[in-house]
C-alpha cells in the first residue's frame, strides 16, 4: 500500500502593487471607491445660542447674553466716536486747542456781551469796571469748559468701570428687569486690557485738565473779588470827599446861622 500525498493548492494572491499595475495605461487602472479609503468624521454643529445677538463667530464658551448696546466694548467704541467724548481720546494738542476754542468762543460771544451790557452801569464805568466785566467773561468761558470736561470724565469713568469689572449689569427689555452677567475669562482679559491701556490714560488727562481748570476758576474768582473790593473803596472815598464842606459852597451850618427861622423845628447838626 503506497503512501499518498494530498496537496492543497490555493490560488495565488495578486500583489497589491504589481508591475502590470504600474505600467498599465491609466484607462485600464481601477481604484477602489474613495469613500472606502477615507474615514469621515462628522463636524459638530454649534448650538443656535452661540449665534445670539448677531455674533456669528463667538464660540459657545464666550456667549454673552448682554444686549449689544449695553456691552462694555460696544459702549467704549460708541463713546470714543461721539461728541465731545472723542476729544479726550485724540491728540493732546488737538484736545487742548478744542477746549481753548470752546472757552474763548463762549466768553467772546456770550459772556462778554452779557457782562458788558447786562450790568447795572451799562456800557459806562471806569477802568476797574471794564476789567471786572472782562474777567467775568473769561470766568464764564472757563466755567463752560469745566462743565464739558466734567461731563467727559463722568462718561469715560463709567465705561472704564464696566470694562474693568468682572460682572456686567444690564437690562433685557428696559423695564427695570436688571440682570448681572459674570464675564468669562477671555472677555474679562480683553476688557481689562482695553480699560487699562485705553481708558485709564484718558481719565488721567481729564484729571489734569480739571486741576488746571480749577486753578483758573479760583484765579478768576479771586480777581473778581479784589476788583469789587477796590471798586467799593473808590466809591467810598468819592462819597467821603463829597460830604466834606467846601469853602464858598452852601453849608447847612452856615445857613442856619443866617436864617434860623428856615430851620425851625429841625434838630441841629452835631458838631464834628
Amino acid at each position: 500500500m503506497g503512501s499518498s500525498r494530498f496537496l492543497l493548492n490555493f490560488p495565488p494572491q495578486p500583489p497589491l502593487f504589481s508591475l502590470t499595475l504600474l505600467f498599465s495605461p491609466p484607462s485600464t487602472v481601477s481604484f477602489p471607491p474613495i469613500t472606502t479609503l477615507i474615514h469621515h468624521r462628522k463636524t459638530p454643529k454649534l448650538p443656535l445660542s452661540s449665534f445670539k445677538n448677531g455674533s456669528n463667530n463667538i464660540p459657545p464658551e464666550t456667549e454673552c447674553p448682554v444686549p449689544l448696546d449695553q456691552q462694555p466694548i460696544n459702549e467704549y467704541q460708541s463713546l470714543s466716536t461721539s461728541f465731545p467724548f472723542s476729544w479726550a481720546a485724540g491728540d493732546i494738542v488737538e484736545y487742548c486747542s478744542r477746549l481753548a476754542v470752546t472757552g474763548a468762543s463762549f466768553a467772546l460771544f456770550v459772556g462778554l456781551p452779557v457782562a458788558w451790557f447786562g450790568s447795572v452801569g451799562g456800557a459806562g464805568g471806569g477802568d476797574l469796571e471794564s476789567l471786572k466785566r472782562v474777567t467775568a467773561a473769561v470766568l464764564s468761558g472757563v466755567l463752560v469748559v469745566t462743565l464739558a470736561v466734567v461731563r467727559m470724565y463722568l462718561g469715560w469713568a463709567y465705561v472704564g468701570n464696566r470694562l474693568l469689572s468682572a460682572t456686567v449689569e444690564y437690562e433685557e427689555t428696559g423695564w427695570y428687569d436688571g440682570q448681572v452677567w459674570v464675564k468669562t475669562a477671555e472677555v474679562l482679559a480683553r476688557d481689562r486690557l482695553l480699560g487699562s491701556f485705553q481708558v485709564k490714560p484718558v481719565l488721567s488727562r481729564l484729571k489734569y485738565s480739571l486741576v488746571v481748570l480749577a486753578v483758573s476758576l479760583f484765579t478768576c474768582v479771586s480777581l473778581l473779588i479784589n476788583l469789587d473790593v477796590a471798586q467799593r473803596s473808590v466809591y467810598e472815598t468819592a462819597e467821603q470827599s463829597l460830604k466834606r464842606a467846601i469853602p464858598g459852597v452852601y453849608n447847612d451850618e452856615s445857613a442856619r446861622s443866617f436864617e434860623p427861622e428856615a430851620f425851625c423845628g429841625e434838630p441841629s447838626l452835631p458838631e464834628s
